[in-house]
């Protein structure tokens, strides 16, 4: 029971990664308000995707470890 609740918590936490990921992306790469496409306000815009990258690649390494954690063989 113990393993399914983790897993089942760790599934929730990549849903929800995923979700901000998307969100994230439609924020910067969107056309509509305030932005109106690519263009307006280029001098402000700044690149989302090495925050992005560092914090999936900080919840994967979590998540890989807690992984490690719960399949350790039992002595």
């Amino acid at each position: 029971m113990r393993k399914l609740s983790l897993y089942l918590l760790g599934l929730g936490v990549v849903l929800i990664v995923a979700i901000l990921n998307v969100e994230v992306y439609n924020e910067y790469f969107g056309d509509g308000p305030p932005y109106f496409d690519r263009t307006t306000n280029m001098d402000k815009w700044s690149n989302p995707v090495p925050v992005l990258a560092m914090f999936d690649g900080a919840v994967l390494l979590v998540g890989w470890l807690a992984w490690r954690w719960i399949n350790k063989p039992r002595c």
